[in-house]
């Protein structure tokens, strides 16, 4: 499969260059790895996440300047600076991103190294995730939680093809985006603390400090931000 990549820059003079092979490059479709918690993954395969945010990167002297199209670029601030195109580190439209996420072997396979366990991509018999649940803990056969960053792919029970990217500022996301993110709502009480005003936007709020830090408080600090749609791919179980 073959897409044309590109991206904008700004010119000394004010102007828009496009730059080809902007993206993941060469034209083709990647496809990479991404992380995402137990009731993230809940919420992806259930339907309710179609969307995450994940941190610009920014660089040492250069700022970050998406005043048009919303195109992100690097600059210095130099007048002679058109500014430098950013490449997206989770790729473009119609590129691939696989699931890393909490999972176990076999206790066979306990003291074994991910890369050295024999599988097949989705063999229930050699691979649990523990996004599905305490009914898990039962499997007798189950061996320990290993952490999702050594997720081999074949192990991976979930992809996603990406529809849509836009560089945005944090606390720009609206309700309904917030509710794509795949968050529940706390309770709302009027007379509660002020997490707890029944709004999804404030409930990702909180998702979000308890992934990136409350201290500094990451929230407020307002940063840069990937904003990545995706499509969840049917899985081969689900394709038979």
């Amino acid at each position: 499969m073959k897409k044309t990549k590109y991206g904008i820059a700004f010119t000394a003079d004010g102007g828009l260059r496009a730059y080809e092979g902007v993206g993941s490059g060469g034209g083709e479709v990647k496809e990479r790895p991404i992380l995402f918690s137990a009731p993230m993954v809940r919420a992806l395969i259930d339907g309710r996440k179609t969307v995450t945010r994940r941190i610009v990167k920014e660089r040492p002297g250069h700022r970050i300047d998406v005043t048009r199209n919303s195109i992100p670029v690097y600059v210095t601030g130099a007048p002679d600076d058109g500014g430098e195109p950013i490449r997206c580190p989770y790729g473009v439209p119609e590129d691939r991103l696989w699931v890393k996420e909490t999972y176990a072997f076999s206790k066979a396979f306990d003291r074994t190294k991910p890369r050295e366990v024999p599988g097949i991509q989705g063999d229930r018999g050699t691979v649990w995730w523990a996004a599905d649940g305490a009914e898990e803990e039962s499997w007798i056969n189950r061996g320990r939680w290993r952490p999702s960053i050594h997720m081999p792919r074949w192990a991976s029970r979930t992809t996603l093809e990406i529809v849509d990217v836009r560089v945005e500022r944090l606390q720009d996301i609206t309700e309904e985006d917030a509710r794509a993110e795949g968050v529940t709502p706390f309770r709302k009480d009027p007379e509660g603390d002020c997490w707890t005003d029944g709004t999804y936007r404030t409930a990702f709020e909180f998702l979000w400090n308890e992934i990136n830090g409350w201290n500094p408080n990451s929230w407020e600090s307002n940063p840069w931000v990937w904003r990545i749609e995706f499509r969840r791919l049917p899985s081969a179980s689900e394709d038979r």
